[in-house]
């Protein structure tokens, strides 16, 4: 809750954001781990095996983005009611939240069964890897309906902001999925080697595993018994899913605007050799990595926003927006710098091809580039959405993404077929032009909201 009286202070904001963004924090790295132990033990198993799941699960990243990011509309509305102080009327936007996600589990799996592989022979995949990309596609949306149950949870409790139990689910799964690769790709046990489909299988596996641990504690911790998340079982309710959907899907499409440029950009690199396909996932699994403390505080962003605006502050609420978008680009310029002096190292540790070696370290130089257009835009749409602001952010990710990043990259990558760091200059334009045109819309509109604070309680 607000203190009104208090003065702004940025320590005190940076208290408040640190206690949300903390165990989320370590939640993205956990989840970052995951996919940089399914990117080493892959390059272990050779360049080929290395493409083959990197393809596969940006494949599989795509179609999750789309669930993931309509869900997250329940932590935005869960914030609005918490910090309004009504709690009994987050429970029904969980609940409504897990139909969603089992009901988007259901096209997920069939396409990740029938359509993955027409696709990527259509559009040409690399030959060596393809099989295997397929068959790590097939195995890793298995996992589908419980990774979908547990977001519906996790936004839930993190509308309350409440996010330890986030924390410490994730690093189960961290330990949970690294153990079960070790088991399903080398062969332990008495178990086959796997290669790339057991890396696809312990991920589905965990989570299954993942989903039903939240659930479990969410059903038995006390904290939760004021939601009444599970106190009553009601069916699916149109209003109370249009109002997610009506929310959620334009920030489906904002994050599967990015995601799917990244993808799209590996499937292009998919296209040209087994070595820039795996120097390509050693690039973007680092950057990856060092983008999820910027995404953690983004999502603590819109908490924070959404709890003073449901407590009627548009003051607090918009300095607490502008501050956590400070803090990300803050931190981002520090990663960019660890980037420039430090690539060669981090290369290293992927790898000992020599020639997978130096084509990562030049696009580890052009990630470094693009961190700080990153970190502010991501922030940016976080603030935004503790304003419930999701079109227009959806406007813009969508422009600069698919009309001029997409088109630069596609033209360095397939009509001149320019070397892999002139295809990663699409990236570094696209996310400048989100940075700039979201800060713009977050300064407009929370300046709107302190000068028409009715409508902070309207909304």
């Amino acid at each position: 809750m607000s203190l009104v009286n208090a003065p702004l202070s940025w320590r005190n904001e940076l208290g408040r954001l640190s206690r949300i963004a903390g165990p989320l924090i370590v939640n993205n790295l956990a989840v970052a781990g995951m996919q940089f132990a399914d990117a080493v033990m892959s390059g272990r198993l050779g360049a080929r095996t290395l493409a083959g799941v990197a393809i596969g699960a940006s494949v599989w990243f795509f179609m999750f983005t789309v669930c993931l990011g309509t869900l997250m509309a329940i932590a935005p509305i869960a914030a609005r009611h918490y910090g309004a102080g009504r709690p009994e009327l987050i429970g029904r936007y969980a609940r409504q939240g897990i139909y969603l996600g089992l009901a988007f589990a259901v096209p997920v799996i069939f396409v990740a069964q029938w359509l993955v592989e027409p696709f990527l022979t259509a559009i040409n995949i690399d030959t060596d890897f393809r099989d295997l990309t397929i068959a790590y596609t097939k195995a890793i949306s298995l996992g589908a309906p419980g990774i979908f149950v547990f977001l519906a949870l996790r936004f839930t409790t993190e509308g309350i902001g409440v996010t330890k139990p986030i924390m410490y689910t994730s690093i189960f799964a961290l330990v949970c999925n690294v153990f079960l690769n070790w088991v399903l790709m080398y062969g332990h046990f008495g178990l086959p080697a796997l290669g790339g489909v057991g890396c696809g299988l312990a991920s589905a596996i965990t989570m299954w595993i993942i989903g039903i641990i939240l659930a479990t504690y969410m059903l038995l911790n006390k904290t939760y018994k004021p939601l009444h998340i599970f106190s009553r079982l009601s069916p699916p309710r149109p209003f109370v899913l249009r109002e997610i959907l009506v929310l959620g899907l334009p920030i489906a499409v904002t994050i599967t605007a990015e995601a799917g440029l990244f993808n799209a950009v590996a499937l292009l690199m998919g296209t040209r050799s087994t070595e820039i396909t795996a120097a390509h996932q050693i690039a973007i699994n680092f950057a990856s990595t060092m983008f999820m403390v910027p995404l953690a505080l983004s999502s603590a962003i819109t908490i924070r926003v959404g709890h003073e605006l449901g407590a009627g502050d548009p003051l607090r609420a918009r300095y607490a927006g502008a501050f956590g978008i400070f803090v990300c680009g803050a931190f981002m310029t520090c990663s960019a710098l660890f980037m420039m002096i430090f690539r060669d190292s981090i290369v290293s540790l992927y790898t000992d091809d020599q020639t997978v070696q130096g084509i990562a370290i030049s696009l580890l130089f052009m990630a470094a580039i693009f961190q700080v257009a990153d970190g502010l835009q991501i922030g940016g749409a976080g603030a935004l959405r503790g304003y419930k602001d999701t079109r227009l952010p959806m406007i813009i990710n969508t422009f600069a993404y698919w009309v001029v990043a997409f088109p630069l990259a596609y033209l360095a990558a397939v009509t001149y077929e320019l070397p892999p760091n002139y295809i990663w200059a699409g990236f570094v334009v696209g996310l400048s032009i989100a940075a700039v045109l979201l800060g713009v819309r977050y300064a407009r509109i929370s300046k709107r909201y302190l000068q028409a604070p009715a409508q902070v309680n309207a909304q």
